[in-house]
């Protein structure tokens, strides 16, 4: 009986927002259809004016339940501009809620409205949505050879030839990292080097079909390039395996704590718009993404800033010069060592050397003093975490 209601519960905690979120739509789009008749005659900047602030209004709802209702911390690296821009947003792919990510960043700008997306042509089937994404000003692609590269630029060039606000969000990689599908992950891999790039391990190998052809159709509409890299927390387990990012309905079950958001403006003028240099210039992008993807060692930062906190809460109460600089070295070589772990799972030297040299400082020091805090606390953390580093080397 217990365990029934707890399981209802849980189900509780999706079903409750997404009720919410699909017993509107159909309210939302009799307005806009209602607006989409009455604009056919009206210039195609005045549809997207009042388009764009009906979207805004029902995003709007949508981010309240994936960013307020879970309770999710955002944590964004970089600064994000004030002022609107005409942008395309570029970015990894691991789920269905890096859609809902680019629209955590677009309502940081009060560009929410202006949102629009590049999707894969077999979302176009999709039951209300599918048609709406195309005339809210998004495309739909298909893959390889099936491409039709002057459609997408028609209806690009055309938009920003008539002042159509743009935040466009394009997922080079085509389809979603999933660690779980060896074989994308493989073939991936074959094509970086078949093509002389270099072989990404946490990333799939980005295309620049669509993102060439967007920066080409928009030419001097665009300010600039959104390069963002997402990394959500949890999917790191402690062998160093990663697996599947949260989907839409566990990441409203709050199954999902933080994510991780690096942000890096490329003013328009930066990238270069010959094919060839645009391939170089986006893979070299995606290099930079597969190492801040997965790899980042959330445990190993946190231990550094425990240890870096912990000298300075000693140099406070007790005035310590000697407990704050040995926070601080100590938690700058911690850090240091969650970097390199970062990089590669198997490069645990200085971490281990920092959390053995901390436990045994730090174990003497409470067997003398009795106090566990803070040498109890610090003492066992640092045994834990040279256990945690031993089975990252075996596993």
């Amino acid at each position: 009986m217990l365990l029934s209601l707890v399981v209802h519960t849980y189900s509780l905690r999706y079903w409750f927002p997404a009720t919410i979120m699909l017993g509107t739509a159909p309210a939302y789009m009799l307005s806009w259809g209602t607006w989409r008749l009455l604009s056919t005659v009206l210039p195609a900047r005045l549809y997207h004016k009042l388009d764009d602030r009906l979207y805004s209004m029902y995003q709007s709802m949508v981010l309240f339940f994936f960013e307020n209702y879970t309770g999710v911390e955002i944590i964004i690296y970089g600064d994000i501009p004030k002022n609107k821009e005409n942008v395309i947003y570029v970015s990894n792919h691991q789920c269905t809620a890096d859609w809902i990510i680019a629209d955590m960043l677009a309502i940081r700008q009060s560009a929410l409205g202006h949102v629009r997306y590049v999707l894969k042509d077999g979302l176009k089937w999709l039951p209300l949505y599918g048609w709406y994404f195309s005339q809210h000003g998004g495309a739909y692609v298909k893959r390889s050879a099936k491409f039709s590269e002057l459609a997408m630029k028609k209806k690009l060039f055309t938009q920003s030839q008539s002042g159509v606000p743009m935040y466009l969000v394009i997922f080079p990689e085509g389809t979603r990292y999933n660690p779980e599908l060896k074989n994308v992950i493989a073939d991936s891999q074959a094509f970086a080097t078949k093509e002389g790039l270099a072989v990404l391990k946490h990333t799939l190998t980005p295309r620049m079909k669509a993102s060439h052809i967007a920066l080409e159709a928009m030419g001097g509409h665009l300010d600039a390039v959104y390069d963002v890299t997402v990394a959500y927390e949890g999917t790191l387990e402690v062998s160093g395996q990663r697996k599947p990012a949260p989907s839409m309905p566990e990441f409203l079950c709050k199954e999902c704590p933080r994510v991780h958001i690096h942000f890096d403006r490329v003013d328009i003028k930066e990238i270069p718009p010959e094919p060839l240099f645009f391939r170089r210039w986006l893979h070299e992008r995606f290099e930079i993404k597969d190492r801040f993807v997965m790899a980042v060692d959330w445990i190993g930062f946190g231990y550094a800033a425990a240890i870096a906190f912990g000298g300075f809460m000693g140099y406070k109460r007790k005035g310590s010069v000697m407990s704050l600089m040995a926070g601080l070295v100590f938690g700058w070589l911690s850090a240091y060592g969650a970097y390199n772990v970062s990089y590669d799972p198997k490069d645990i030297k200085v971490s281990l050397l920092t959390s053995g040299v901390l436990s045994l400082v730090m174990g003497m020091r409470y067997k003398k003093s009795g106090k566990l805090m803070p040498a109890g606390i610090m003492a066992g953390l640092s045994l834990l975490m040279v256990f945690r580093l031993l089975l990252l080397l075996v596993v």
